[in-house]
């Protein structure tokens, strides 16, 4: 892709990004804010939570992928979230606990477009297929109690011949240059 194009496509993003709403808020008021409002299945949201007392606190929805760990001081939590690449488009429910008290929100999951699946740099959130990575056989070998027992005996005098061999051809080799001076 040129970088026209690249370029022509990064401002539409940008134009998209600001037209679309940026924030959810709880509508009870507990200060749970998620952010995109509207993220595409499996994206990244920022969680934001105030008026917990405690520095930690966990953010749970069955949109995310599992539990997420919030962090923070001055009664502000901060964290991250993915939103799973297989779940459905609607509203779900975002749960935060923190110092013994609890807090509620929501998160609006929207359809992935197929222009979304389009662009450069996208990569699908989980695979799509498996991956051919072959090395069935090589398993054991790779084992930790394969490699603690180190080479047996023939493979240290193959390796010492080896080596043996090395150390001959590169003298000669020398003495053959500095002989022909």
């Amino acid at each position: 892709m040129g970088s026209l194009s690249l370029t022509l496509c990064t401002g539409i993003l940008a134009c998209a990004a600001g037209l679309a709403p940026t924030a959810a808020h709880a509508a009870d008021g507990q200060g749970v804010t998620v952010t995109p409002a509207s993220p595409p299945a499996g994206s990244v949201v920022a969680l934001r939570v105030s008026g917990c007392s405690g520095t930690t606190g966990t953010a749970a929805s069955t949109a995310f992928v599992s539990d997420a760990r919030l962090g923070g001081a001055d009664g502000a939590l901060t964290g991250q979230a993915q939103v799973r690449s297989t779940i459905g488009a609607g509203t779900y429910t975002v749960r935060v606990t923190c110092a013994g008290s609890a807090a509620t929100g929501s998160v609006t999951v929207v359809p992935r477009s197929a222009s979304q699946l389009d662009l450069p740099g996208v990569v699908p959130a989980s695979p799509v297929a498996p991956v051919h990575a072959g090395g069935g056989g090589t398993a054991p070998l790779a084992s930790v109690e394969s490699r603690s027992a180190g080479p047996d005996t023939a493979q240290a005098v193959t390796g010492l011949l080896l080596a043996a061999f090395a150390a001959v051809a590169v003298g000669l080799l020398s003495a053959r240059r500095h002989g022909s001076r």
